[in-house]
């Protein structure tokens, strides 16, 4: 038996709906791919993945974090959980909010790598409490609460809770990657920066 084959095949039209399938091959289209297998997977289970859709949404692109430090943190995420796939989609999404191909792989080496500013490395200290404890102590806390909102501390908690669940899910259904794509179109772009301006 195959260990690296999915678990469960990313879907066609008839396993995932016409509109889900649609929808699949539009994001795809705006990342300068064909409909990404995270979709395609997860829309097999027709009665989520739109709900799901709307809440990962609203987290990424549509948070309140600056989207430079969302991407830093879904991609310490992506490390923590070893979740290939996670990292691939956002090692590439990551380079249309400022970050460099540098930055990218920096996160790999962790807060303490040089390099981040203050912010991003307490960022990066607070995927790792979460990642490890499911929590963030006093200590961190203190340091957060000066220089972060409300909303981007509960955002902060519910991206980090959010992409370990999706690289949970991507791991254990053994989603594959998808085919590399290059440079992010310039769709993707205006997306970003469409939304950066609200």
């Amino acid at each position: 038996m195959d260990s690296t084959a999915p678990r469960i095949a990313p879907g066609g039209r008839a396993d995932i709906g016409t509109i889900n399938h649609g929808i699949a091959r539009l994001l795809g289209l705006v990342a300068g791919g064909g409909p990404p297998n995270v979709f395609t997977t997860i829309a097999r289970h027709r009665g989520i993945f739109r709900p799901w859709l709307r809440f990962a949404g609203a987290l990424m692109p549509g948070g309140v974090l600056p989207r430079d430090q969302t991407e830093l943190l879904i991609l310490r995420v992506a490390h923590n959980c070893a979740s290939e796939y996670e990292w691939s989609q956002h090692a590439r999404i990551a380079l249309t909010t400022g970050l460099t191909a540098a930055d990218v792989e920096r996160v790999r080496a962790g807060a303490d790598a040089d390099g981040w500013s203050a912010r991003q490395a307490l960022l990066l200290r607070a995927a790792d409490a979460l990642h490890a404890d499911h929590t963030i102590d006093d200590e961190l806390w203190a340091e957060l609460r000066p220089v972060m909102k409300d909303a981007e501390l509960i955002e902060l908690c519910l991206v980090v809770g959010h992409y370990s669940m999706l690289a949970m899910t991507l791991n254990t259904l053994r989603v594959q990657p998808d085919a590399p794509a290059g440079r992010p179109p310039r769709a993707l772009r205006v997306v970003q920066s469409i939304v950066a301006r609200r």
